[in-house]
């Protein structure tokens, strides 16, 4: 039975084989080695779309549902609740696997090979915090390949499969694995041992690119919406500051989808009548009627990726599609404060994994950066002042993880 390597991720997935005794990645949309870890269900059409298509649809303001960031819903209740979504009532597992599947199919029409197994890469850490969710994750996951028609799966280390895809080390030195994803950060020490890698210690903490997002709208995007603001009260002559929870939600990728309710709109028209400054309660009643809030998401996305370039250092994150010339500022320095509690707990994580080694910093001689977060300069600040000796690898950030899997499933490792 032939074996895919899957690299399914929080935001974007990838997919691969061995030939010619190197990986090979499948083309999971044209002309592209990745696609995003998106989902669009179209209600006109009837039809699910998937990658960069369904991200095109919501762009285009196609009438739909659209989701992303499902991986971090694993092991949660969310992922069983059965519900409407466009045209069907499916849960969230079914979902995922219907993108599984589809996986599959791509890769089957480009091999001419039936793919039975898969060997999926997983984070070390699901949830940081809670045991009994991270073990519950796996099985979502396992369920979700089983339903999308894999006979089986076997699971992997995302930063170990990374290890196995990484550069050459010489003789008796140390690598580590930097995997910064969409949902997780990963680490793991590894040395060559021949042609074989050696994993000496692996660690994890649920912290991730969806996360970064998340704190930027919140402190940059969301007090145009309102958060913060003072609300008259109802009855009698006092007020106070408009709840949380919806801005917080607007502002989370995998919860999108589900603040459309009639009582948010009721909520935010309230506001928009009693608020002191109505202003932004009003862009809020906006963004709500016209279902923006994954149109603020990409933007915000992009303003972090833009302010991530080494000659810039004042951005903007466009939210014109909400007023006519809104924006919000963006400077590195902001941005590296509002992820400062982030990035102190992937350094304490990359801390505790040295520790499960009993190592030194010093004894790391090369640092191998993974994911598209892992480029983030907040990130490369903490592991090169951690690592101050150590050499940098950035050259396949985004598809090592997808390479070590096809090295993986062909010599048929332990997992």
């Amino acid at each position: 039975m032939a074996t895919l390597g899957i690299d399914f991720g929080t935001s974007n997935t990838a997919a691969g084989v061995l030939a010619a005794g190197r990986p090979h990645l499948i083309t999971v949309e044209p002309g592209r080695k990745t696609l995003p870890t998106s989902v669009f269900f179209d209600y006109d059409r009837k039809v699910t779309t998937y990658g960069s298509v369904a991200n095109a649809a919501l762009i285009d303001g196609r009438e739909g549902r659209f989701m992303r960031a499902l991986k971090s819903v694993l092991g949660t209740p969310l992922m069983r609740e059965r519900r409407q979504i466009a045209y069907a009532r499916l849960t969230l597992l079914e979902v995922v696997a219907q993108f599984l599947q589809m996986i599959r199919e791509r890769a089957e029409a480009e091999t001419g090979q039936t793919y039975d197994v898969a060997l999926s890469g997983r984070p070390v850490r699901f949830h940081s915090l809670d045991p009994v969710r991270n073990a519950q994750a796996e099985v979502d996951l396992r369920e979700a390949y089983l339903i999308a028609g894999y006979k089986d799966v076997s699971f992997m280390y995302e930063p170990e499969a990374a290890a196995l895809a990484s550069g050459p080390l010489e003789a008796g030195a140390l690598g580590l694995i930097v995997d910064i994803g969409g949902g997780t950060s990963d680490f793991s020490i590894f040395e060559r041992q021949g042609d074989r890698t050696r994993i000496i210690a692996s660690h994890g903490v649920r912290v991730g690119g969806t996360d970064f997002d998340r704190a930027i709208s919140i402190t940059e995007v969301m007090p145009l919406l309102g958060r913060g603001a003072e609300v008259r009260n109802a009855i009698g002559d006092g007020r106070h500051t408009a709840p949380n929870a919806i801005f917080n939600d607007l502002a989370t990728w995998q919860k999108i989808p589900f603040v459309y309710t009639p009582e948010n709109r009721r909520m935010a028209e309230d506001f928009a009548k009693l608020g002191i400054d109505p202003v932004p309660f009003a862009r809020l009643e906006s963004v709500l009627d016209m279902e923006l809030g994954h149109d603020i998401a990409f933007a915000v996305e992009a303003g972090k990726i833009q302010i991530n370039k080494p000659d810039i250092s004042d951005a903007g994150i466009d939210l014109r599609v909400i007023e006519r010339n809104l924006w919000a500022r963006l400077t590195k320095a902001a941005m590296a404060a509002v992820l400062a509690d982030h990035a102190a707990q992937i350094r304490q994580c990359a801390i505790e994994t040295l520790a499960m080694a009993d190592l030194a910093p010093d004894r790391i001689s090369k640092i191998v950066f993974v994911g598209g977060s892992s480029l983030l300069h907040v990130i490369e600040d903490e592991m090169t002042a951690l690592f101050p000796h150590a050499a940098l690898e950035r050259a396949e950030a985004f598809t090592a993880v997808a390479d070590g899997l096809a090295i993986a499933a062909a010599r048929d490792l332990p997992l």
